[in-house]
């Protein structure tokens, strides 16, 4: 196993690198979605809405990511025709059922909803009838794939809701706006690229959400909470309306390795807390900053406080403002 301070400057070694820490992929029905949420969101508008996530199976991103491990809900193959629109209405079938009254879906398919090789532009007008009634769709781009796609997703969903389409929201990760970490991270683009792209989604009328990490690595404990803040002034430099921060999970190998050399620290659950507080205080009047709750138990050193410490999170996210935070019991006193 090459030793981690040969971590490849660039290109394909770099991707061939990040490829080779990782564990064999499970096997994955591409005509079956792999996860439904549904959970509440505040809109721009102060209201909470009633949001479904449906995580959809598709091919993988042909990105390489250093710290991610979405590969893991993807497959190796093309996403064949046909399929995310059979998973949505699944889904949606599967909404009506609960009796569940949504106003938008979020389709996150661990990857680029503009790559036609994981969503087959063929597909765009069945995908969009699949969504008739709703008031907002979010997908999720690298901001490299953010071009002719776009419009032509957009006029599918116009034609499939005449005079009155789902608003478009595009989530891109931009993770973080330290030049060299973001370069490190084998993001492939600038600064630049991810304002360009930006902008270009601006033309269109199509809002923006913004992928922040905590924790990312490549940038020093004592330097983490100065440059999410600069990170955060950077994605509503852009226009984002949405920031939501992502703590960075290890477990795809490479952050193994960089952690082993320093250049990684995982995020626990008071990081979560911190970084969240500092960033919602931070962005005050520019625009919404949620915290991902995800599988928050993995970052938790203790359960004896976790619920109450994700319920508080869970209202910071739909209130916008900072709530107090109660010591842990098996831990002391705790600053938020």
């Amino acid at each position: 196993m090459p030793d981690v301070w040969s971590y490849p400057a660039a290109g394909p070694a770099r991707d061939r690198f990040v490829v080779g820490r990782r564990d064999s992929r499970p096997a994955h029905d591409p005509w079956r979605y792999q996860g439904l949420i549904v959970e509440d969101e505040r809109a721009a508008s102060g209201t909470i809405d009633r949001l479904a996530t449906v995580l959809l199976t598709g091919r993988e991103c042909p990105w390489r990511c250093a710290m991610c491990d979405l590969w893991k809900h993807t497959t190796a193959g093309d996403t064949p025709r046909g399929a995310i629109a059979t998973q949505i209405s699944a889904a949606r079938a599967h909404l009506r059922e609960r009796a569940e009254q949504t106003a938008g879906i979020k389709l996150y398919n661990a990857g680029s909803f503009f790559d036609p090789r994981a969503v087959p532009e063929a597909d765009y007008d069945e995908i969009a009838a699949a969504l008739t009634g709703l008031s907002r769709v979010v997908v999720e781009s690298h901001p490299a794939l953010v071009g002719p796609r776009v419009d032509r997703w957009l006029s599918a969903l116009d034609r499939h809701d005449p005079g009155q389409p789902a608003a478009l929201e595009v989530a891109m990760g931009l993770e973080t706006a330290h030049p060299e970490a973001l370069d490190a991270l084998n993001k492939r683009f600038t600064l630049d690229d991810f304002a360009a792209a930006a902008q270009a989604l601006k033309r269109r009328n199509v809002a923006l959400r913004v992928f922040l990490l905590i924790s990312p690595p490549f940038i020093a404990p004592a330097e983490q909470d100065a440059w999410l803040l600069h990170s955060l002034d950077t994605a509503f430099a852009c226009e984002a309306s949405v920031v939501s921060l992502v703590p960075t999970r290890s477990g795809n190998g490479t952050t193994e390795l960089l952690a082993k050399a320093g250049l990684f620290r995982p995020p626990g659950l008071d990081d979560i807390e911190r970084s969240f507080a500092l960033a919602l205080t931070h962005a005050t009047g520019r625009g919404r900053v949620f915290v991902d709750l995800w599988d928050l138990d993995r970052f938790a050193h203790c359960t004896c406080c976790l619920a109450e410490r994700y319920a508080r999170l869970e209202a910071m996210n739909l209130q916008q403002a900072v709530l107090p935070l109660r010591p842990c019991p098996s831990q002391g006193p705790v600053v938020s």
